[in-house]
């Protein structure tokens, strides 16, 4: 690990602007030295040295001003590639029978009646980059630890797949059950890396465009964090990402790069298959991609290694003295070097090499067949091992290399940098027949002609596939494997759980505050509490949880080199290398990666980590959904805070702050167990419930997410005959109505329990309704019990038929039934089927504004007023009170005049 005054430099790379001259004449020596060489040498030549000396002055440490971008050549020259330790020859025949299988299978899944689809030109692609990863990077996990964490490029699956069959990890069988993972159970392979899907195998879900990348950011952060902190020794991991130059359009691919380079990620590469296609056409048609990307990870201070050419070039690249070649390769845009590569070399000797008779001059001595062959070195063995030996070598940066390839390589003229090659699965028999002469692989026309085409498998004795077990063997098992080697949590104790329990008192307090608390007594534990990981877009002060900066420190891995301007406080930021808090800056996306990344570490490395990731409501499921939806695929657990929630409670930050819809978009992730408790002893039996799902001995994959929020109320002390059940499915009677004849029932969830409980108040004093009140601790958990319920019913008629549970638990309950949240009415209408009665629902629908809070509500016709109202109204259509009194309630309690609400407390307060 470097050292951290040569991975953060404040300045990176620059030269003061007014430092004086000490020594004119020195300096108009070496101005006069360049005029020399450019009059003598000519431009070219002057330009090499310049570019020389920049390169030895970084040598030397000497700071010289970054460079933009380089020549479009390979970074590592001929004389620098390293010694190729692999037989090339026995992996060229591994590489072709990897290749043939990926495409078979894929063409094999569009036999009639099947048709699932499939990607092959991806993997045909990168092929070569995978397979020296495969033979000579990849650690596995047979030593004990994480092995390398490896973000496999989506697309690439089929040949992911095929290597695993030739080393018998998967069957034939495994292979014609690619993408019916339910019709051809339990031998089904999932069309994309999904670790849901298959638990013991991939380790990382990437085929949502963007999402590996950070992933792997983050992934490689969440490993030098756990070192720091003395959780797992991961100094021998390291996390390779393969990805595609198309997928660097999306924000989540480049968005954090730079605290990748800040923190000196070294452990960290990036593999970015630059084969200059998007689904249907060039990436940078009229540009160059790699030139670009070079120019960026260049500017996030990223180490870069561009691998364009193989090693056919060298001779070419060799003769070209003065820079003819390098300015064609420069200047020639990406749609053209497509083109190329679907032309002959006829064309390629007229148009690349023709107009320019310096250029024709260095190719006259080859056959139109060897400059068809010229190729890219994204598919050339030995110069992807110098790039790769490079990029774990280098120290202080992560690594991006640019590796230029041709999509659909070897598949054929059909397939082949074709702009429609992406959506192309099937091969025709002519097609097979030319992939296989190119794979010299030995299968008969016979075996082609005669249906399906054959998988090929040179033999379990082979040369080939005992040169894959002892490459594998040597690196520490195979990859990807997905192992949990965790063991269960020994979990606090009930004490734990006594001081939020006992209620607020006199004390006003938020339920973000109440959860902050109990946090606080959780990370006490010592047998959990090293394990909690904080995380925050730059808000803990704003939940309250400055009060963890003196203790659990912020996560810095080079410390606090300053003077902190709050110091004398109390609560001082504080950073330190084995801090426990990430604060991931102003990024709802990192953040939500640190989340996966540590909640998957219990699988990942064997150490079960709890993550806490706090952030404002609105910023969460709605800005980082797709992420959700990964850390579900990817097994992770954790708990998800959806603090200043509620459409109405944030109300003074106007419209983008206010969340009313979260629960809703968290009912659509099946990982997702999603509360909005009214009050601290609910908080404590849920978080509790939470830890033994996750961390317990029968381990859960599954998240938490509790939406709480910033509006003060006084807690309750937990009722003796707490209704524990009731809290962790979904819905227990808070208050129970004491005055009034007319029965009815109040639901209720989060902060607008309070609301109910005031509106029972107002019924029973002034219109004779007895109202009991229900916590709805969780609609999405009663809702879900219900479907799997009807489910249940619906397959199997012959049994006896269950009910619902908030059916039951509300069974004998004397309706009406009115359902009032700070949520859209379609959160509490979710149980509304299964409600015993008659249902009406209030919410907060539209968009949020800012007011007071009062205001608000009484806008939304959610305050207690209208909840009394909503009440009336249902009783009066089961003709138990008089309709009058509806208009009667509404001139009261003057319900069309907004301004007309108690204000309650302030609404802007973050």
């Amino acid at each position: 690990m470097a050292s951290g005054s040569d991975r953060n430099p404040i300045i990176i790379g620059g030269l003061p602007s007014q430092v004086p001259d000490f020594d004119p004449e020195e300096t108009q020596e070496w101005l006069d030295s360049l005029d020399a060489a450019v009059d003598e040498r000519g431009r070219e030549r002057a330009r090499y040295l310049m570019l020389r000396l920049i390169e030895r002055a970084r040598e030397k440490r000497v700071a010289v001003p970054e460079m933009r971008s380089t020549d479009y050549v390979n970074t590592i020259p001929t004389r620098a590639e390293p010694f190729f330790p692999g037989n090339e020859e026995i992996e060229r025949k591994i590489l072709n029978a990897t290749r043939w299988n990926a495409a078979v299978m894929v063409s094999r899944a569009q036999r009639p009646g099947i048709g699932v689809g499939g990607h092959i030109a991806t993997f045909a692609s990168s092929a070569s980059l995978y397979d020296v990863g495969f033979n000579h990077f990849f650690r596995g996990k047979d030593e004990g630890d994480g092995g390398d964490q490896v973000f496999f490029q989506g697309h690439a699956s089929p040949g992911i797949y095929a290597r695993a069959f030739m080393l018998d990890r998967l069957s034939e069988q495994n292979l014609d059950a690619f993408r019916q993972e339910r019709s051809k159970a339990p031998h089904g392979l999932s069309s994309y890396p999904h670790p849901r899907l298959m638990p013991d195998f991939w380790e990382f879900p990437t085929v949502s465009m963007g999402l590996g990348p950070i992933g792997a950011i983050y992934q490689a952060r969440m490993n030098r964090y756990m070192h720091a902190r003395g959780i797992a020794d991961t100094s021998k991991s390291h996390v390779w990402a393969f990805l595609g130059d198309g997928e660097m359009d999306e924000p989540e691919s480049l968005g954090q790069l730079t605290i990748a380079a800040r923190e000196g990620l070294d452990n960290l590469t990036f593999v970015v298959n630059c084969n200059l296609q998007r689904l249907d056409g060039p990436v940078r048609g009229n540009g160059k991609v790699i030139q670009e990307l070079e120019s960026v990870f260049r500017g996030a201070g990223w180490n870069v290694i561009k691998l364009i050419w193989d090693r056919t070039w060298d001779p070419l690249l060799a003769q070209d003295r003065d820079g003819t070649l390098v300015n064609r390769m420069n200047t020639t845009p990406d749609g053209q070097f497509q083109t190329y590569a679907t032309e002959s070399g006829a064309y390629i000797r007229d148009h690349f090499f023709g107009d320019d008779q310096r250029l024709r001059a260095m190719v006259e001595g080859m056959t139109d067949d060897q400059i068809l062959h010229l190729g890219r070195g994204g598919h050339d063995h030995r110069k992807i091992y110098a790039a790769f030996k490079a990029a774990v070598e280098h120290t202080g940066q992560p690594t991006v290399i640019l590796a230029k390839t041709v999509k659909g390589w070897t598949l054929g003229p059909n397939f082949e940098g074709r702009n429609a090659t992406h959506q192309m699965k099937k091969l025709t028999v002519d097609d097979l027949k030319g992939f296989r002469d190119r794979l010299h692989l030995p299968i008969s026309d016979k075996e082609l002609e005669g249906g399906a085409p054959p998988y090929y498998h040179p033999g379990r004795d082979s040369e080939e596939i005992q040169y894959m077990h002892d490459r594998r063997k040597g690196l520490g098992g195979y990859v990807p494997t997905r192992v949990v080697r965790a063991q269960p949590l020994t979990l606090p104790d009930e004490k734990t759980y006594a001081s939020v329990k006992k209620g607020s008192g006199q004390q006003s307090i938020a339920t973000t505050m109440a959860f902050v608390r109990l946090l606080k007594d959780l990370m006490r534990d010592k047998e959990i509490g090293k394990r909690f990981v904080l995380i925050a877009p730059d808000e803990y002060r704003t939940f309250g949880m400055d009060s963890f900066f003196p203790s659990a420190k912020i996560y810095n891995p080079l410390g606090q080199q300053y003077e902190s301007v709050d110091r004398e406080l109390l609560l001082a930021y504080k950073e330190s290398p084995t801090g426990q808090m990430l604060h991931d800056g102003i990024s709802e996306a990192g953040c939500t990666a640190s989340l996966i990344a540590a909640g998957s570490a219990y699988a990942t490395h064997g150490e079960p980590l709890i993550p806490v990731y706090v952030f404002y409501s609105m910023f969460g499921f709605q800005r980082t959904g797709d992420q959700f939806w990964q850390m579900a695929d990817q097994l992770a657990r954790g708990f998800v805070l959806g603090a200043t929630a509620g459409r109405t409670t944030l109300t003074g930050e106007g419209l983008q702050h206010a969340d009313g819809h979260s629960q809703l978009l968290a009912s659509t992730n099946p990982g997702c167990v999603a509360y909005d408790p009214a009050f601290g002893f609910e908080i404590a039996h849920i978080v509790k419930d939470g830890l033994r799902r996750m961390y317990g001995p029968d381990s859960e994959d599954v998240f938490y997410y509790l939406t709480v929020y910033n509006e003060p109320i006084q807690h309750p002390a937990e009722p003796e005959d707490v209704d524990v059940e009731g809290i962790l499915k979904g819905v227990h009677r808070f208050s129970e109505g004491t005055s009034g004849s007319i029965p009815a029932q109040i639901l209720a969830s989060g902060v607008a329990v309070p609301w109910a409980v005031e509106a029972q108040r107002i019924l029973a004093e002034e219109w004779n309704v007895r109202a009991d009140v229900w916590s709805a601790t969780s609609w999405n958990e009663l809702r879900r019990e219900a479907v799997d319920v009807e489910r249940h019913n619906l397959l199997h008629p012959e049994e006896e038929q269950r009910v619902p549970y908030v059916t039951r638990k509300l069974g004998g309950a004397q309706g009406p039934f009115v359902a009032v949240s700070d949520w859209m009415r379609s959160v509490p209408d979710q149980i509304a089927r299964w409600v015993p009665g008659p249902y009406q629902s209030l919410g907060a629908d539209g968009f949020g504004f800012a007011d007071t809070r009062g205001a608000a509500r009484r806008f939304f016709h959610i305050d207690a007023q209208s909840v009394v109202l909503a009440v009336l109204t249902e009783l009066a259509k089961q003709g138990k009170v008089d309709r009058s009194a509806l208009k009667q309630a509404i001139d009261r309690y003057q319900l069309l005049d907004v301004a007309s609400a108690d204000p309650g407390a302030a609404g802007g307060d973050a």
